[in-house]
């Protein structure tokens, strides 16, 4: 459990971490953030999480208040003052402080946090075995509303799906767009595999530009697989040879059922687990977080 919290520029003990009731972030769901992994004190693909959480700040015309080596600093900090090797580390800027009214102009200065603590989201048995996911009724949203390229704090669309999915007796929930094509799940990019093709729902449907998507596309090319991003249905899921899911925290977890039907043989397939295991030797790259 995390000791200390990067909060404002200093580490405060875990009880002393507070904000306002009158942050932005809080009432409105105004600010951006970014879910880190590090590994045997290595902070993976840090550069790219701390560039896509600039960016989501400049879409929303939210100044972050560090550069990107001081902020990038923090971050390893926050590592190192938790004395940990493995780590989650979650990354946030609310626009900060304001008044009751929306207008962002009222807040004069962000609040930027920073949690370093351990996780486990999916159990070991589903990377074994695979999990089953179900189509939810609640639809992605759509772009044009709110842009996946922002990472923001309002995650309300993802757990009205996540809710779904749960009372329906999955742990993760698949996400359709508007039109009906498949997007992603409430926290996870989403693969499915036919024929040497590795097809991942394109960014501009409404799926988040994952930094672990990246690197696995990056993975399956270097095994020889086509990789599109292309618009595609529940129909490619469901006749597909292998599925599987991504993301910070999950990695890479084997899908082998959806809406009840097995996926291939109902077994996580052999391109699947080949993926886990580049992927966890990737994992040794990194910014070295205790680095002198």
């Amino acid at each position: 459990m995390a000791g200390k919290i990067f909060l404002n520029g200093e580490f405060v003990s875990r009880d002393k971490a507070v904000v306002s009731v009158f942050d932005h972030g809080l009432l409105y769901g105004d600010g951006v953030f970014e879910g880190i992994r590090a590994y045997g004190g290595k902070i993976f693909r840090l550069a790219d999480h701390i560039d896509r959480l600039y960016d989501s700040a400049k879409a929303i015309r939210l100044a972050i208040p560090y550069d990107r080596p001081t902020l990038t600093a923090h971050v390893k900090s926050s590592v190192r003052e938790n004395g940990l090797r493995d780590a989650y580390i979650r990354l946030v800027v609310t626009r900060g402080v304001g008044d009751l009214g929306l207008d962002p102009d009222k807040c004069p200065k962000p609040t930027v946090f920073i949690i370093a603590d351990s996780i486990t989201l999916y159990p070991k048995e589903y990377y074994d075995n695979g999990l089953a996911i179900v189509t939810v009724p609640t639809r992605r949203n759509v772009p044009e509303a709110l842009n996946p390229r922002i990472k923001s704090l309002n995650y309300l669309n993802n757990i009205l799906a996540k809710i779904e999915g749960k009372l329906a007796g999955c742990v993760e929930a698949l996400m359709l767009t508007d039109s009906g094509y498949v997007c992603e799940c409430t926290g996870d990019n989403i693969f499915c595999l036919r024929d040497n093709v590795l097809m991942t729902p394109p960014v501009y449907l409404g799926a988040l530009k994952g930094i672990t998507r990246g690197v696995v596309m990056d993975l399956a090319r270097s095994r020889g697989l086509t990789v599109l991003e292309s618009p595609f249905t529940r129909h490619e899921l469901f006749t597909a040879e292998e599925v599987f899911l991504t993301g910070t925290a999950a990695e890479i977890v084997p899908v082998t059922n959806i809406d009840g039907r097995f996926i291939g043989d109902g077994k996580p397939g052999r391109t699947t687990r080949a993926l886990i295991e580049d992927f966890r030797r990737s994992r040794q790259e990194g910014d070295d977080a205790y680095a002198v």
